[in-house]
């Protein structure tokens, strides 16, 4: 992974993780905790493929480990994400455009409920039986709600800055590049419906149509 790639998901993870333990994990919401560093992974890896998904939930997994007030075993969450890393970005299409948002959103829900599947799979293999008590569907449906709830405010935003990061000048004319450049496009626009870029693009022909026209009269007038 280049160093831009490294940077900017570190930082978005730890933003992540931190919002997560500090804000999310102290509603007290029945059920399951919206799992914006799970969100953070998907977003990443619908950019940047399933081999950088997968790094990607491998780091974010142990770093959730490893961060208090974690009550589990180091290195099961991450596994966890490190799966769901690489499976969701075996969903980025080869063009690296989206054309609308019910990939991604098919794509979180089937990332809430399989993370939480596995990762009480992999609880009973080591004795940790806490989601029985909880419920477990339960729990699958308040982790996909809660995620598809939180995932059109932090998704296409973490898709946004991952594609902004692509665009360094060394690395302009690469066709990788350029597909992720236009990741979450689809995204945005169908969301929206606004088109931002190409709204952009034809105020600048209109402007430079007006400039074009404008030289031509002044032409005109100088030659009478």
């Amino acid at each position: 992974m280049r160093f831009n790639r490294i940077l900017l998901s570190t930082t978005l993870i730890v933003v992540a993780l931190v919002i997560q333990v500090s804000v999310l994990a102290r509603l007290q919401l029945p059920g399951a905790v919206p799992d914006l560093v799970l969100l953070t992974v998907l977003g990443l890896a619908l950019v940047y493929g399933h081999v950088g998904g997968a790094l990607i939930g491998f780091g974010a997994g142990l770093l959730a480990d490893l961060a208090p007030p974690a009550d589990h075993a180091a290195g099961r969450y991450a596994l966890v994400l490190c799966v769901v890393g690489y499976l969701a970005g075996l969903a980025k299409p080869e063009t690296g455009r989206l054309r609308s948002a019910t990939a991604p959103l098919v794509v979180v829900v089937g990332a809430a409920i399989g993370s939480t599947l596995l990762y009480a799979g992999v609880g009973a293999l080591v004795g940790d039986t806490a989601a029985r008590h909880v419920g477990m569907v339960k729990l699958l449906f308040t982790a996909a709600l809660y995620d598809l709830l939180l995932a059109p405010f932090t998704v296409p935003l973490i898709i946004a800055l991952a594609r902004r990061a692509e665009n360094d000048p060394l690395g302009e004319t690469s066709p990788a590049n350029k597909a992720a450049t236009d990741v979450a496009s689809g995204w945005l626009s169908s969301g929206t419906g606004l088109r931002i870029g190409n709204q952009r693009g034809g105020l600048r022909m209109k402007a430079a149509k007006a400039r074009v026209a404008r030289a031509g009269r002044i032409k005109g007038v100088k030659r009478l």
